[in-house]
């Protein structure tokens, strides 16, 4: 097939990564309302914890049935689904008249964020050129950091205009409630976006619909051949062949090896590795973070947001390289980078000094912190936040790939949320245990990609078994 690029498969899977813009907002924008939520509702760490995670376990449940509700009704419309739930949560979370009510509008934005972190790197995957499929792949991950990043500028920009986040904003909204109700125009971009890009070649050859397959394979992929059209069609239509043709379901994915087939625990391993480094340490509660290590809430907004943009211009570099070095040698290194800078933000926090609200940490100890802070969200932010989605999006075969990726997405949200509710009890214990925690995970993922992950670059889709 030809391999000339057309600009149509480049907007197209930007479209569809506007699921993960979508995603980085919602569930970053609680980064700088999260003091002001637990002062106006009086709550517990705990129940603080909880208010920050909710949405994660309402993206767990997003993401289990995202793959079928994708199956059944088409990836389209699915994103269009997704778009609805964080436009609706937008509003909820932002008029919440209780930490309950809060948690529940959470918890919907949160079904939105788990679907769309399942359809953007499927739908990508499946309408991009093998040649490019990491570089558009990793937009999902670019999108979603710079989601972060709007989310935490626009955190602080209300913040500031306003004097503080539990100050009064426009009709006398506090700021942090303007925060969650700023998410509203993302949402509704995306539900019009989504009905303006062609439906994915691979789930339209499930549906039998080969002639319109065709129609997308040539707009996408720049092909003039229509013989070359028509041999993709019959590869895909043999590699989604079964012999009892059935729509996809969970049961595709039992094996021998301990319930599941092997594909599948590595996409789930690598889900729970993602997340168990504590990357959303860095942007749910890093505000809080700095704080707490002696710098003043105006300062620490500025300081995430640094943080954001270094996110955002590594994940560019990530897009560069990835189907040039491929997918496992950027894995293996980043898991080296993770490790370091964290054993060494772990060293940092171990030399505060006072305790409750009065602890600080001291030169040079403070700046080391800060840096080694930023160096992880390079190794980060280059390795495996991009490939693990580009990865997730294309090594499992194509009868299955909805649904594995659903379930390895769910492990995602449910080891996201076990981060981020544990981090104030870890933090409780010491900043330097968790983040020597986080440390050791990083270190044991080098291990599992070394054993476990195999290169996917430049490979066709059919090819994936």
């Amino acid at each position: 097939m030809d391999q000339r690029t057309t600009l149509t498969a480049i907007l197209i899977s930007a479209v569809a990564a506007v699921g993960g813009f979508l995603f980085g907002f919602d569930t970053a924008v609680i980064n700088g309302a999260v003091d002001s939520i637990q002062v106006a509702f009086s709550l517990s760490p705990a129940l603080t914890g909880f208010a920050v995670s909710c949405a994660l376990l309402g993206s767990a449940l997003g993401a289990w049935y995202a793959g079928r509700t994708a199956d059944h009704l088409g990836r389209v419309r699915a994103m269009v689904v997704a778009a609805v739930l964080f436009a609706i949560s937008a509003v909820g979370a932002g008029l919440a008249f209780s930490v309950w009510s809060l948690i529940g509008w959470r918890f919907v934005g949160g079904l939105g964020v788990g679907m769309a972190s399942v359809i953007a790197p499927a739908y990508i995957a499946e309408v991009a050129p093998s040649h490019i499929r990491g570089r558009l792949g990793s937009l999902q991950q670019l999108a979603i950091v710079s989601g972060i990043f709007v989310a935490l500028l626009s955190d602080a920009f209300l913040a500031d205009l306003a004097g503080g986040a539990s100050q009064r904003l426009w009709f006398g909204v506090a700021a942090w409630r303007w925060m969650f109700l700023a998410g509203l125009l993302p949402a509704l971009a995306y539900g019009v976006l989504a009905l303006r890009i062609p439906e994915s070649p691979r789930y339209l050859v499930a549906k039998g619909e080969l002639v319109r397959a065709g129609e997308v394979l040539r707009e996408v992929l720049g092909s003039r051949s229509v013989d070359a059209v028509q041999r993709k069609v019959q590869d895909i239509a043999a590699s989604l062949r079964r012999e009892d043709r059935h729509p996809p379901r969970l049961s595709d994915l039992r094996g021998s090896r301990c319930g599941l087939l092997p594909i599948v625990w590595v996409g789930i391993m690598l889900s729970i590795f993602q997340q168990f480094a504590g990357i959303n340490v860095i942007f749910y509660y890093s505000t809080s973070l700095w704080r707490s290590v002696g710098f003043s809430e105006s300062d620490s907004l500025t300081i995430t947001v640094i943080t954001s943009v270094t996110n955002v211009l590594v994940t560019l570099v990530a897009i560069a390289i990835v189907d040039k070095v491929g997918r496992k040698p950027m894995l293996l290194g980043g898991s080296l980078g993770m490790a370091v800078t964290l054993a060494t933000m772990a060293g940092c926090f171990s030399q505060s000094l006072g305790s409750g609200k009065d602890v600080s940490l001291p030169q040079p100890w403070g700046t080391i912190a800060l840096v080694a802070a930023n160096l992880y969200v390079v190794s980060f932010g280059t390795t495996w936040g991009p490939v693990v989605w580009v990865l997730l999006g294309e090594m499992f075969p194509n009868w299955i790939r909805a649904t594995a990726l659903a379930v390895a997405a769910a492990a995602q949200w449910l080891a996201n949320f076990a981060v981020t509710t544990t981090f104030p009890i870890l933090s409780g214990l010491g900043l330097s245990f968790a983040y020597g925690l986080y440390a050791a995970f990083a270190a044991l993922s080098f291990q599992f990609v070394l054993k476990a992950v195999q290169e996917t670059k430049a490979r066709e889709l059919e090819d994936m078994t």
